[in-house]
């Protein structure tokens, strides 16, 4: 049976990194509510960019996804789903939805995760959403020669309500006793939650769902403003190195849940920068939007494409992200790479 012990670890897991990185989304909680208190129409502006994201970003990573047009339609609520795909975006849209407005009363409970997993699929037929899987399921790969492999065996079946409740109870256990930081268990959580894999499917969206909810129950607002979903997306593959890594050895016990750790840490890391820098832009005011881009390129080094840009300066438009770089283009500041869709730019 495996064992949760959230109220004791072994010094390895307390690394000076792992500190470092915790002491340094400390220093950004502290300054957040500075930041939350910018002009409502900035955070609003925000808010509504981090969610088409976050919507778009966490089924992107499992291979759901729609057009552009439409993804905006579904998370605003201006179009009914019509496809499997569009169903699954809109549950996912409602459960972020209750996330974001009600996390103050959402318990870190196997019945709280079973309703946010039926929710999920609350635009799916009956009998999909809220409940545990019914049959044992694998995590496979496939190698370069097109063979499978199984890579990791989650809990079985028949074990997964017990092994929730346990691991529900082992986390909340621990946030009471106040020994450790909320943010390492609660990233630990996480993590045992996807090598339990509970449910038939929706085990990853699921995981990025609660990732929020512990966040912001430990008052980490971040990923309301900045889609973590997305930044998860963008190092997908190093996401799932370190996942693979760290659930090595999981069912005896002697696996290292420190790189996955250190990844989603610095994912954290990185919205909190995102998000200053970009309340600092629009509220100051200070910078164009070509002085936007153009700062894209100081601080990125190698390849970036405009889709990098529209990512990293959301409120921008593609026509005036073109129309900078032909200008930057013209003054010898950037230099063209690649052709049609492979089309990047480098600083000179």
């Amino acid at each position: 049976m495996k064992q949760f012990d959230y109220s004791s670890f072994p010094s390895s897991l307390l690394t000076s990194e792992i500190c470092n990185l915790i002491a340094t989304i400390h220093e950004f909680r502290g300054r957040q509510t500075l930041f939350s208190k910018a002009r409502k129409d900035v955070l609003k502006t925000l808010l509504e960019i981090a969610v088409v994201q976050s919507t778009d970003a966490s089924n992107r990573i499992e291979g759901i996804f729609t057009t552009d047009e439409r993804l905006k339609e579904l998370v605003v609520r201006k179009a009914e789903p019509a496809t499997r795909n569009e169903k699954e975006i809109a549950g996912y849209r409602d459960v972020l939805a209750t996330i974001h407005e009600n996390y103050e009363y959402i318990p870190v409970t196997p019945n709280t995760i079973l309703q946010l997993h039926r929710d999920l699929y609350s635009f799916q037929a009956s009998g999909i959403g809220g409940h545990w899987k019914n049959s044992d399921n694998v995590i496979a790969e496939t190698d370069q020669s097109g063979k499978k492999r199984v890579r990791f065996t989650p809990i079985p079946a028949f074990e997964t309500p017990d092994t929730v409740k346990r691991l529900c109870d082992a986390y909340n256990e621990a946030v009471q006793q106040e020994v450790y930081d909320p943010l390492l268990l609660s990233m630990l959580f996480v993590f045992d939650f996807l090598c339990i894999h509970p449910f038939n499917d929706g085990n990853g969206r699921m995981s990025r769902l609660l990732t929020l909810l512990l966040l912001y129950r430990q008052g980490y607002i971040v990923g309301k403003y900045i889609s973590l979903e997305r930044l998860i997306e963008q190092s997908k593959q190093t996401y799932y190195e370190v996942l693979r890594e760290s659930s090595d050895g999981w069912n005896a016990g002697r696996n290292d849940p420190v790189p996955f750790l250190r990844y989603m840490l610095g994912t954290i890391i990185r919205g909190y920068r995102e998000f200053e820098n970009r309340v600092t832009h629009l509220v100051n005011g200070k910078m164009t939007k070509a002085d936007r881009v153009r700062m894209v390129f100081e601080q990125r080094l190698g390849k970036v494409t405009k889709a990098d840009i529209a990512q990293e300066c959301p409120d921008i438009s593609i026509s005036t992200i073109e129309q900078t770089l032909n200008k930057l283009l013209s003054e010898g500041f950037l230099e063209k790479v690649g052709r049609g869709k492979q089309t990047a730019y480098v600083k000179r």
